[in-house]
């Protein structure tokens, strides 16, 4: 990397100010108009307009109800110089009925909308991707002379829009995309979180010398596992470089909609809140702004209050925390190794376990035929408790139980005991095959002898089982999972999480952040999610629209598990969208659109499909995806296939006829059973 700046004394072991307990990064205070962003200030929450900006009376009823839903500021398009100077209309407006939120200008191509926008509201943001260089996706070899004089282009180009923030004390946004490198980013350093890194590093090296530091940066890839390591490393390189760190906007673009949005969202935001990192933050929904309010709401209640403690600090890291690498572990059966992570669904609350329950984990029972249909979202273990079962289960599920139920079953080829660590090695009713063993991972700062760890570690048979009743639970299971690396342990590891918050939103985002953060440092190799004896289910009404109607808490916690592994890329069992938000610049109904998309895929397991409204978030956005449904003028779609154009211009009218034919001829397509 090329380095303009003497380093600093890095204030920072790793990227975070605490990876035992939450403890809040310290970064630079920024005002937004007169709001306080950074330093010790809560965490903001925000959104983004969906309406044309040059309709003024749309956007600001929208804006309006933005900020009465809890939206501390608004984002809103500015594309080109007209919507720019219009947003001066828009604030007089939002003014006028007596709102001082701050109001942000989206601006992507266009400087001198930056520059009209800068004069006339509170922030601007700009993505260093496409705000200067236009992405052609050319690969040049720049010699380090060629690079340095690129970047006194940029410096040229940038330079007016710094000087007019510090002069109207207007504050900005750097924020880079995954997506949307410039090809000069792209061919030094690659597709990679280095290269969103330094793309943001280089504009505020600009600014800092200056001496204009009203700066937010955000680091956004709708990977959560991409977008997680981004973040880490920007923190590492500005306590390294400049021996400060300037406030963190989070987010995962183009997360979609309904429960697979939530939960890449709460993954990607909520990882990062867990170790202290953001200072405000925007939940991407392909859905109307102010339902992503509640959203921001849930996840950012979670660090209002004990931040928990008891846990022994960590001296090493054994694994890198910027780069994804899988824990090993020997195989227990279809555990560990080289399988992809099971899922245990828990039946142990039922009264009486039938095969119609098993509907709601994936298996369809027909007793005409004695046969089952076995989904693609099927659980591979059910735990039972001390429950038993009066009939056969299908070939692809086994049972875990207590011991007792354990001792008195016939078929121990598909039945399986749990144990305490202390119960496990006193017991002879184990299993020959496959047996769970529960850890605690520091509960009340409760510690386990290393000598009986180190007991399990040598038996091939054992899985063992990491949760917590401590309120920094993750930070407990990630240290113990540390632990347990450190001594060499390889044994499987199966995390199991509770819930005892009440509404679905709440759920997905316990579960979610819980777990998937531990799954994106590469520790998990099963998933059990449950709920504690205070938590529950209430109604389904979210975002004030009901998208969700929870009648079996089963099927809800199975759903959730698998799309919690689909969004950290650690098992595929559906298609995944990437899908953007909508704004502005939208050219056709993406809500509309993606409900269609959806409706005529969803059964292409493992095919990535990007719809995306305009060509701002797209083909540099959907860069992760297999196919691209893209926006290219008003009614028109443009199809892709990865980065490459497929067909032009097609009327929207067709465009999903269009779209499923190109996946036929590419192979994609499959017959829906």
């Amino acid at each position: 990397m090329i380095n303009l700046h003497s380093n600093h004394y890095s204030m920072l072991q790793y990227y975070a100010a605490s990876l035992t307990q939450y403890q809040r990064l310290n970064t630079k205070e920024v005002n937004i108009g007169h709001l306080l962003l950074g330093k010790n200030h809560p965490i903001r929450v925000q959104t983004m307009t969906t309406t044309d900006t040059m309709d003024t009376d749309a956007t600001v009823a929208q804006t309006i109800r933005c900020i009465e839903a809890g939206a501390e500021m608004v984002r809103i398009t500015a594309p080109s110089k007209k919507e720019a100077e219009n947003l001066l209309e828009i604030k007089k407006k939002v003014r006028a009925a007596g709102f001082s939120t701050p109001l942000i200008a989206d601006i992507h191509y266009t400087p001198n909308a930056a520059e009209i926008a800068a004069r006339l509201i509170e922030k601007v943001r700009i993505n260093p991707g496409n705000y200067i260089e236009k992405k052609k996706f050319d690969f040049i070899e720049y010699t380090d002379a060629e690079y340095l004089a690129e970047i006194e282009k940029t410096r040229e180009r940038f330079l007016p829009l710094v000087q007019i923030c510090k002069h109207y004390g207007t504050a900005m946004r750097i924020g880079t995309n995954h997506g949307s490198l410039s090809d000069r980013i792209m061919s030094r350093f690659g597709d990679t979180p280095m290269g969103m890194v330094e793309s943001a590093l280089e504009f505020l090296r600009i600014a800092r010398d200056e001496n204009y530091h009203q700066i937010v940066l955000s680091m956004k890839s709708s990977n959560p596992q991409v977008m997680v390591q981004a973040y880490r490393l920007l923190v590492q390189k500005m306590d390294e470089e400049f021996g400060e760190i300037y406030p963190l906007h989070l987010g995962v673009t183009e997360a979609g909609d309904g429960e697979d949005g939530r939960i890449k969202s709460a993954i990607g935001i909520g990882s990062l809140l867990e170790d202290g990192i953001g200072d405000t933050i925007r939940v991407s929904l392909t859905e109307d702004p102010e339902f992503e309010i509640p959203v921001c709401k849930d996840i950012v209640k979670r660090y209002s209050g004990d931040t928990g403690s008891n846990v022994p600090a960590i001296e090493k890291l054994p694994y890198d925390p910027f780069n994804y690498s899988r824990r090993i572990s020997f195989p227990v059966k279809n555990i560990g190794g080289t399988h992809v992570p099971v899922v245990i669904a828990d039946l142990s609350m039922l009264e009486h376990i039938s095969p119609a329950t098993l509907k709601s984990i994936g298996y369809e029972y027909f007793s005409d035929s004695d046969k089952w249909l076995i989904g693609d979202q099927a659980a591979d273990y059910i735990f039972i408790g001390n429950n038993t079962l009066d009939f056969a289960l299908p070939g692809t599920l086994s049972i875990i139980s207590y011991e007792q139920a354990f001792a008195s079953s016939t078929n121990h080829d598909k039945h399986f005991p749990i144990f305490d660590a202390t119960q496990f090695l006193n017991c002879k009713n184990r299993s020959k095959q496959l047996n769970f063993v529960m850890l605690n991972c520091y509960n009340n700062g409760e510690t386990i002898e290393e000598s009986l760890i180190q007991q399990l570690g040598q038996d091939k048979t054992v899985v063992i089982c990491l949760s917590t009743t401590n309120t920094n639970a993750m930070q407990s299971v990630r240290r113990k999972a540390i632990h347990l690396q450190s001594m060499g342990i390889q044994n499987p590891i199966l995390l199991i999480t509770d819930s005892n918050w009440h509404t679905p939103d709440e759920h997905l985002i316990h579960f979610a952040t819980e777990t998937g953060s531990l799954f994106l440092d590469g520790i998990g190799d099963g998933i059990c999610l449950g709920y504690s004896s205070t938590g529950g289910m209430d109604n389904a009404q979210v975002s004030g629209r009901t998208y969700l109607q929870v009648k079996d808490r089963q099927q809800f916690t199975n759903n959730t598990a698998f799309s919690i592994l689909q969004a950290t890329r650690t098992r595929i069992s559906k298609t995944e969208y990437i899908s953007c938000p909508s704004c502005g610049r939208t050219l056709f109904d993406l809500q509309e659109t993606t409900a269609k998309i959806r409706a005529a895929t969803h059964h292409l397991k493992g095919v990535k499909i990007a719809i995306m409204g305009c060509i701002v978030n797209g083909p540099g956005e959907m860069a992760d995806a297999d196919f691209g449904y893209v926006g290219s003028g008003p009614g028109k779609i443009t199809l892709y296939k990865s980065k490459e154009v497929m067909k032009k211009n097609i009327p929207s009218e067709t465009a999903v006829e269009e779209l499923i034919q190109l996946l036929k001829d590419n192979g994609a397509w499959v017959e829906r059973a």
